[in-house]
């Protein structure tokens, strides 16, 4: 991959470099790595979410283009990352409250023993061969994110299992026996690393022909250009930005603090929605007592802000 500091392209886009990342590798020693690897990253000025499993690394860090390089050369010069790959995009404030290096079971949670993406695996398919893909009529596109990402874009025709977590797409793919009906599946998903274990999941199944777009939702978005495009409306973020677009300009959507789905500006104007509080998705699954727990986090948000501070709760 291309170094960082060397492609200025996305500046004009804001102030802060985004980088997304993962790697699966055979990673026993991922415990010893956790207290160096956060230390480095709050003295860099970095914030994000960082993974570390026996199975390897994922997350999504922000900070200054320097901030950035530093940490993914200390996690290049690691041997098992010396192949690291990242994706990168730019955010005009900090998206993230805080850095948290957390050790897990899975770095990417399916919830089935033994599949292995370092053993098998889909093909891989470059973004600018992906409309070839699924634009063919014998294969079957699905998406492997989880409703709430899918609410606000999809690839023109593809399936969606309208799963709310990862761990649900195993037992949808056995109760499909549609999915055996054309030959080749093409799955995708926002950077990459679901689709790694659900091809291999589906390779497991019995499935033969198994594709994913290389890079996933962010990599196409970034080299296919608008009017070649068949992605259909925004693509869901982890972090404040809430959504991106082609060439990886952050979107209009924004979050809702009590249930985390992303709402329209329409949205806002809902009798359902306060800031903080509710919208329109999620007042009637809340009781008041919800409702007024929020209200007080909410005020405590303000006050930090009005205190220049950050408040995790928000």
């Amino acid at each position: 991959m291309t170094d960082i500091l060397s492609t200025p392209r996305h500046e004009a886009g804001g102030a802060f470099l985004v980088a997304a990342l993962y790697h699966f590798v055979s990673f026993p020693r991922f415990e010893a790595l956790r207290e160096p690897l956060l230390a480095l990253c709050e003295a860099n000025g970095v914030k994000g979410t960082l993974l570390l499993a026996h199975e390897g690394i994922n997350g999504t860090i922000a900070g200054t283009d320097a901030g950035i390089g530093t940490v993914l050369s200390f996690l290049r010069a690691q041997p098992e990352f010396s192949d690291l790959e990242h994706k990168e995009s730019r955010a005009s404030k900090m998206p993230f409250v805080r850095m948290k290096v957390k050790l897990k079971k899975e770095i990417v949670t399916m919830g089935v023993e033994n599949i292995d993406p370092t053993r098998i695996v889909g093909t891989y398919v470059a973004p600018k061969d992906w409309n070839a893909l699924i634009s063919d009529p014998d294969t079957i596109v699905i998406d492997t994110r989880n409703d709430y990402e899918t609410a606000i874009g999809l690839f023109k025709g593809a399936v969606d299992p309208k799963t709310k977590t990862f761990r649900e797409f195993p037992e949808w793919v056995r109760q499909n026996e549609g999915l055996h009906n054309k030959p080749k599946i093409a799955m995708y998903c926002t950077g990459g690393i679901r689709c790694e274990k659900a091809t291999a999941f589906m390779k497991e199944q019995g499935f033969d022909e198994v594709y994913h777009l290389k890079g996933g939702i962010l990599k196409y978005l970034e080299d296919v250009p608008a009017e070649e495009s068949l992605w259909e409306g925004a693509c869901f973020v982890f972090d404040e930005r809430v959504s991106v677009e082609h060439g990886l300009k952050e979107g209009n959507y924004k979050l809702c603090h009590a249930c985390r789905n992303p709402i329209t500006a329409e949205e806002i104007t809902s009798p359902f929605y306060e800031a903080g509080v509710s919208c329109s998705q999620c007042y009637h699954d809340r009781t008041e007592e919800d409702r007024k727990r929020f209200r007080e986090r909410q005020r405590q948000v303000m006050l930090a802000r009005k205190r220049g501070q950050e408040h995790i709760g928000g």
